[in-house]
């Protein structure tokens, strides 16, 4: 099987994923969730028209003889003045609270004289009405469209819409597969020939940032049997992600053990570096993701593929994540036939993104990825670079 290009290779996995179904969750519940359904307010903000300053609510043709007005009464949030403002009177007002009948304006608190019982306008005052008309945030049956990520921005509009539940799509639950002898859970004690398995932990934590539910199970060994496990486990996924062994050595059993269990696989191998061992295709009705063992090769898969899918299938859409533009700080040598993920720095100044590649670009160095807030897009047979010249980059 022919290696594919990242463009084509994110094509092929995006048409594996589809929106999955919705839950409803109550607001305080909501933050980080993506809409499923259109939320409709129940009713207008403000539902009344409301002063937007502290002042007085007066008529605004007892203004221009800018004589005492006689204070009747108080408006405040929450208890509205129950008469109504007739010639020569005012009422004392707080913000937000509803303006009274045959008020037509505020004269803030700054702009007043208070004399006893009435106040004396002064004659060069702030003639804004300060007054907020009923619906101007919103009408009554005004739309939060879905879907939508829901921030605290939206969570507050919600709630002002007197909305207290919500369809939101639900968490796509992602089964982690670590595969390998060589494996340890953190805190165990590695055999001198082991190491301890990170990439699982990375990436469940990458994947639970943009949304979904990563579920570490254990670590599938070197043989058919404990594959095969493992693999029972992950039922009811709503994607498996393997991590490790899908190469086509003597050692790699995970795409072997898959295809046994009847994987419909769709590609292996990818033109990128690094992350050029991965595999998709179908376990069933399931996504089955098959990635590198290098822990910075699973990694910058699961930024370039894994964060698409699951937006995928919270409904936002699998488009690539959008690189951004910047120039390099340092040249950097001509790439090679795959596309590569250069680990580097990216910083912001006056004229724009100033980004560094670092030297050492070994896919299995984890405090390099750390270091890094950037990966560098190289194309294929990209030529040698100076410094100053343009490149596109992943934030991370």
């Amino acid at each position: 099987m022919a290696m594919l290009s990242v463009e084509e290779a994110h094509a092929r996995l995006m048409a594996l994923f589809a929106p999955i179904g919705a839950e409803r969750v109550g607001l305080a519940d909501a933050a980080g969730r993506v809409l499923a359904e259109d939320s409709v307010a129940a009713r207008a903000q403000p539902p009344f028209p409301a002063s937007a300053m502290d002042g007085y609510a007066v008529r605004a043709a007892d203004l221009a003889a800018c004589g005492p007005l006689r204070v009747v009464g108080t408006a405040q949030a929450g208890a509205r003045f129950q008469g109504r403002v007739g010639p020569g009177e005012a009422v004392r007002i707080f913000t937000g609270a509803p303006v009274p009948e045959g008020a037509d304006a505020i004269v803030i608190q700054e702009d007043a004289e208070r004399e006893g019982d009435a106040i004396v306008p002064r004659p060069e005052r702030d003639e804004a009405a300060y007054i907020r008309p009923a619906g101007t945030d919103f009408a009554e049956g005004a739309r939060l469209e879905a879907p939508r990520r829901l921030g605290p921005s939206e969570v507050a509009l919600l709630a002002a819409m007197n909305v207290a539940e919500v369809a939101v799509t639900r968490r796509p639950v992602v089964a982690l597969v670590p595969t390998g002898d060589e494996l340890v859970w953190p805190g165990e004690a590695p055999g001198p020939d082991q190491i301890v398995s990170s990439n699982n932990f990375g990436l469940k934590a990458l994947l639970e940032a943009e949304g979904a539910e990563a579920r570490l199970l254990p670590i599938a060994r070197d043989t058919v049997e404990s594959l095969e496990a493992v693999f029972g486990l992950a039922e009811g996924a709503d994607l498996i992600v393997t991590l490790g062994g899908a190469s086509v050595g003597d050692h790699d059993l995970v795409q072997k053990t898959a295809l046994g269990r009847g994987l419909a696989l769709d590609f292996y191998k990818v033109a990128m570096r690094p992350g050029k061992p991965l595999m998709a295709g179908r376990l069933g009705a399931t996504p089955l993701v098959g990635l590198p063992g290098n822990p910075v090769s699973a990694m910058v898969c699961g930024h370039v593929f894994l964060r698409p899918a699951i937006r995928a299938m919270l409904g936002l859409g699998g488009d690539p994540i959008m690189p951004l533009s910047g120039t390099l700080a340092e040249p950097v040598e001509a790439n090679g036939p795959r596309t590569h993920y250069m680990r580097g720095r990216a910083e912001r100044g006056p004229d724009g993104w100033r980004v560094t590649a670092f030297g050492r670009q070994d896919s299995a160095l984890l405090s390099v990825l750390v270091a890094a807030n950037a990966l560098i897009l190289r194309p294929p047979g990209d030529p040698a670079r100076a410094a100053g010249e343009a490149v596109r980059f992943l934030p991370i």
